[in-house]
């Protein structure tokens, strides 16, 4: 039994957010239905999205819906706050947050309360001084970003198709992605899959007038597979007629043209940046102690140091690798999950007065998808590619995405995109869905370069 009555506050909906949640839900249930303890999860999304499955649901094989997590549904023992929390003073134990009804209520920002925190707000994309990249580039990290730029793929191939313009078509048909690791690597081999398909249907387009450019300041692609891996994707990138650039970077993507370090120019329609991530800004705006990176200095026990009641892991925390001295863990979704669990453990064994445990997982390998039937995978050693891979890739992440709901829907939608053929509908109405009504009404001025009912970038 917990010594006292503890108010627990989560910070983020993610990985390790929703799983620690949903890890206290189990070990203290019989704790929640006495009200002895309480916990309370703030998110800026209601949902949990798993990221590995963003590239296959951008390509079209898997339904948005069934790459997120409905935290009400998954957390229905803890109180679910859709808002913000822009500071904490952990010294006084309270936490400043806005919700989406603060601007309405004119009240401004509250504090909440708590006894302990957990910091999981995960990363936000690291972006560099490019000019033209705020104007113009799409992230490639949440559902809505994947859903949007499979819309804007298949827009520029009706631009491309319906165009005389030749300058136009070359644009509306170059795509470039910035950064070589998982997200920029997989979102760039599911869409020119996608896309390749696509172009069956297009009278006047064909899978070799599309440009594919992929551009990696580094001299290797998915460090997280190996070197050999690595060399293999850069070959199979190129075999599909993609232009993979090494240690090349974007210098400006200004009047939509990708101007690289080597001097190439492309006029383009289209820039994805995946250049990695950083910390979350919220960290900054704490009395935490931080390391040069920014992220939560933690002990191997999933504690913030010289903190007491404040616990981290995932993207925000460095926590201390145990099997390689002297290093922090990855900042991945393996890590993050393992971490959650044990995470729910510590918070559980220190409200009874339990002794704590320590992380312990040795990175076991990685799997990454190249498009439909292609994939690289190193794991255990073992490096696999091709059908196999990509096999491992789908059975890896099907055992691992949350809730036996979404497993079976998941698994229903792969069956069936076995045996009819690929959605190419883009349905971009769907991020201005009042656009057409606005139009209709008068409410915008004609020529308003904000007035696209398709909503196309």
């Amino acid at each position: 039994m917990v010594k006292e009555r503890a108010r627990i506050l989560v910070v983020g909906g993610g990985y390790v957010g929703m799983y620690t949640a949903l890890r206290l839900q189990r070990k203290l249930k019989h704790e929640l239905r006495r009200k002895d303890v309480e916990i309370t999860v703030v998110t800026p999304d209601p949902y949990m999205t798993y990221q590995p499955f963003l590239p296959e649901a951008a390509a079209g094989s898997i339904s948005p819906r069934h790459v997120v997590v409905p935290l009400r549904r998954v957390l229905d023992r803890c109180e679910i706050v859709v808002g913000e929390i822009t500071a904490v003073d952990h010294a006084k134990r309270t936490a400043t947050l806005t919700t989406l009804a603060t601007d309405e209520e004119g009240t401004g920002a509250r504090q909440l309360p708590y006894d302990e925190l957990v910091l999981a707000p995960g990363s936000v994309s690291r972006t560099l001084p490019v000019p033209g990249l705020a104007e113009h580039a799409i992230g490639f990290k949440t559902v809505e970003e994947a859903i949007g730029l499979r819309n804007h793929v298949i827009e520029q191939m009706d631009i491309a198709s319906s165009t005389r313009d030749p300058a136009i078509r070359d644009a509306a048909l170059t795509f470039v992605f910035v950064g070589g690791g998982y997200a920029g690597v997989e979102a760039l081999g599911e869409l020119e899959d996608m896309a390749r398909y696509a172009a069956r249907y297009y009278h006047n387009v064909r899978p070799e007038d599309m440009k594919w450019i992929l551009v990696e300041a580094s001299g290797r692609v998915l460090p997280e597979v190996g070197e050999e891996m690595g060399r293999y994707t850069v070959t199979e990138l190129r075999r599909r007629n993609i232009d993979v650039r090494l240690e090349t970077r974007l210098e400006s993507c200004t009047d939509r043209v990708a101007v690289l370090s080597d001097g190439a120019r492309f006029p383009t329609r289209t820039v994805v940046w995946t250049a990695g991530v950083k910390p979350h800004p919220l960290l900054a705006a704490t009395d935490l102690p931080l390391t040069g990176r920014g992220r939560l200095r933690c002990t191997p026990r999933l504690t913030v140091e010289g903190a007491p009641h404040a616990w981290a892991a995932g993207d925000a925390a460095a926590v201390p690798d145990v099997t390689a001295p002297g290093q922090d863990t990855a900042p991945n979704a393996q890590h993050a999950v393992r971490q959650a669990k044990l995470l729910g453990d510590n918070i559980a064994h220190a409200l009874r007065g339990e002794e704590l445990e320590t992380y312990s997982h040795r990175y076991v390998g990685s799997v990454a998808s190249l498009g439909l039937h292609k994939g690289v995978a190193h794991v255990y050693g073992r490096k696999l590619k091709g059908y196999p891979a990509w096999f491992m890739h789908r059975a890896y992440h099907l055992s691992r995405v949350p809730t036996f709901n979404r497993k079976a829907r998941v698994l229903a939608e792969w069956t069936l995109s076995g045996l009819f053929k690929r959605e190419i509908v883009s349905l971009g109405s769907l991020e201005h869905p009042r656009a057409e009504f606005e139009r209709a009404a008068g409410g915008k001025a004609p020529g308003d370069p904000d007035d696209d009912p398709k909503g196309s970038s």
